[in-house]
């Protein structure tokens, strides 16, 4: 299967679920709770406080395993004007934001950690369902973002 295929299938219209295609072209998927849906939101609205860029909710990119999707990200307008006329996104915004879902193991988040930061990602923040953020880039797990965003008390 291929991400338009995924796009035009009517029966994954309107789920519950983010869907991803993997490196086999077979869907998965994850639910979200209420305060997974919450923390989306209010990193949303944080993340668009940044100047000059977007915010993105549930944005689809190419990784080399496949079409990944992270909760929330946001793309400098360059990043922006480059994607536009794509399906998905060739490439990762410069950041990507994983909200930890029940489901998450920790092999598949630092999994999905590489595979936006191979995609071109800057950052990945790691959101548990406590409001905690843990941040990353290319040299592994960072004490703070480089970006001016305030992540206290997300709920």
């Amino acid at each position: 299967m291929k991400w338009q295929d995924v796009l035009a299938d009517q029966t994954l219209q309107n789920l519950p679920y983010k869907v991803e295609l993997n490196q086999y072209g077979k869907i998965e998927m994850s639910p979200a709770s209420f305060v997974h849906s919450l923390l989306q939101g209010e990193i949303a609205k944080r993340l668009g406080v940044l100047p000059k860029g977007r915010v993105f909710t549930e944005l689809a990119i190419q990784t080399r395993l496949g079409v990944r999707v992270p909760d929330v990200a946001w793309g400098a307008e360059d990043y922006v004007h480059g994607h536009i006329k794509e399906l998905f996104a060739s490439s990762a915004p410069e950041i990507c934001v994983e909200v930890i879902s029940p489901s998450n193991s920790q092999t598949e988040l630092l999994e999905k950690i590489q595979l936006f930061l191979d995609a071109g990602a800057k950052e990945i923040w790691v959101v548990g369902e406590d409001g905690a953020v843990v941040y990353y880039n290319e040299t592994g797990e960072i004490s703070s973002s480089a970006f001016d965003v305030d992540m206290n008390r997300l709920i």
